[in-house]
């Protein structure tokens, strides 16, 4: 006798676990507020703490230090932003949009008006690199900006 039997085999597929961790990045700010007639433009540099949630989404803590330039006859403004975030990877897992909000606290030349400020933005991250670019408004500071952030990241 003879017995004949199909086997069929099945393919099993492993989820990845991705690994979940913090990055810390370094970062240097350029920008054009969007009232011209008081400021003439920002510069500035901020370190964003990022924790990965997924492979696709983070949060993110950022502080620095942000400088508008104004008039010759005015002195000029700097404050300390403190802003958390959302990062959405949406093209590629390196192509994302954030979302930003928090306050910035006024620290030179005599000027005691803080403010509340958000900010979206889309960018692109790199292994080391990212770059993004953001409108950041601010509720006390009678302008808003249009910054440009490159830096330099890395994993903890």
């Amino acid at each position: 006798m003879m017995f004949a039997s199909n086997v069929e085999a099945q393919e099993t597929t492993e989820v990845e676990n991705y690994d979940q961790g913090f990055r810390l990045g370094i970062g240097i700010n350029g920008g054009l507020p969007t009232d011209n007639d008081l400021y003439n433009w920002s510069l500035g540099g901020d370190v964003r703490l990022q924790y990965d949630l997924t492979k696709r989404t983070s949060l993110t803590l950022t502080t620095g230090f942000t400088n508008l330039f104004i008039d010759n006859d005015v002195k000029d403004l700097g404050f300390i932003p403190v802003k958390a975030g959302f990062k959405a990877f949406v093209w590629e897992d390196q192509f994302y949009v954030l979302g930003e909000i928090g306050g910035g606290i006024a620290v030179t030349n005599g000027y005691k008006q803080d403010t509340y400020l958000w900010a979206p933005g889309i960018g692109y991250a790199g292994k080391d690199i990212d770059i993004s670019l953001r409108y950041e408004a601010y509720t006390e500071y009678d302008t808003d900006q249009i910054a440009l952030r490159v830096a330099y990241g890395f994993k903890l």
